[in-house]
């Protein structure tokens, strides 16, 4: 057996996974001799697979077997056991896979006494990568002050390249990129506002990409398709590593409370997000992200929901219909500052 061999369990979203790599990283730093393995939904380990802090990426697919992995689990004889997700599926592979294991916080009831008495029980002002820390504080293992990570692999890189070129940015002209998609209808920015923010950029000599994943390219197209030719509709066209790298390009992204925020804070491009049903509270905002600004409307129905929902509980989504486009633009301007 590994003197120090370490599994650290995080399914969630993509933004839940990428805030795991600052306790990844202070792990590697700080632990040197440990051997560090994550498991992660298969979609996510893109997110992962470049990443020097972990030796090991095991993805769990719709198809696996939970049975499967914790036996492959066992046989790998793991002394540091990290839940990270703390959800019932993580809790049933904690029971096929015996050990000590270590749990970071979820604060479930703070969440739901928020959310319906919009009175905050949270510890302080703390991201959840700050609380994934919990887990391994028997360790002696602390933040370093980092942000979360996301490295890319070089072929990435080349048809990233590859692809701006087709479409005439990149080296050739610099563009700003856009995520207007979200899981959730109520975490979405209206439409009228997205083309005319988009049109402004493009009217300055820039270029637009946007960007998501192939569950947003019908959204995205018809946005992208709106605001002329000059914008650039990549959603479901790169892969997870692709879109990284469009996003490492680009001068700037201007986002939704979505995973392509994380990405962008995680690979240092400047951002600029747009919060609506959703609060800092949570603890899932960029972390120890430069060059961020967070836009949000103080409302007294703010926060109605963990993740959003298809519709405003008051029917009148001032959330985000109370942003304007100037504003996102003039905090646009301020990143790139």
């Amino acid at each position: 057996m590994v003197s120090s061999n370490a599994l650290a369990v995080r399914f969630g979203s993509l933004g839940d996974v990428l805030l795991t790599t600052p306790l990844l990283r202070a792990i590697r730093q700080q632990r040197p001799e440990m051997r560090v393995t994550v498991l992660t939904r298969r979609r996510y380990t893109p997110l992962l697979s470049d990443n020097p802090r972990i030796d090991e990426v095991i993805g769990l697919g719709p198809e696996d077997s939970l049975l499967a992995i914790g036996a492959r689990l066992r046989a790998a004889q793991f002394n540091h056991l990290l839940d990270l997700e703390n959800s019932p599926r993580s809790c049933l592979l904690r029971l096929l896979v015996p050990g000590w294991w270590r749990a970071a916080p979820q604060y479930r009831l703070a969440r739901e006494l928020l959310i319906r008495t919009k009175q905050s029980l949270y510890p302080g002002d703390s991201n959840v990568a700050d609380r994934y820390f919990d887990a391994v504080r028997y360790l002696g293992v602390v933040p370093d002050g980092g942000p979360a990570e996301f490295f890319l692999n070089p072929e990435a890189e080349e048809r990233a390249d590859a692809w701006l070129a087709k479409v005439n940015l990149g080296d050739r002209r610099p563009f700003v990129a856009f995520a207007p998609s979200a899981g959730q209808a109520t975490k979405r920015w209206p439409r009228d506002y997205w083309v005319r923010l988009v049109r402004r950029i493009i009217g300055t000599g820039a270029g637009a990409v946007f960007l998501g994943g192939p569950e947003d390219a019908t959204l995205t197209g018809s946005v992208a398709a709106r605001c002329g030719a000059e914008a650039v509709n990549g959603a479901g066209v790169l892969s997870l590593q692709g879109t990284g790298a469009v996003l490492k390009r680009a001068a700037a992204l201007v986002t939704g409370h979505t995973g392509t925020m994380y990405m962008a804070a995680a690979l240092g491009t400047p951002l600029v997000a747009l919060f609506g049903p959703t609060v800092r509270a949570f603890g899932y905002y960029p972390y120890n992200a430069a060059h961020t600004v967070l836009l949000e409307r103080n409302l007294p129905c703010r926060p109605c929901s963990f993740s959003g929902g298809e519709e405003c509980p008051l029917k009148h989504h001032l959330c985000l219909q109370e942003i304007q486009p100037d504003a996102v633009y003039a905090a646009l301007c301020r990143v790139l500052a």
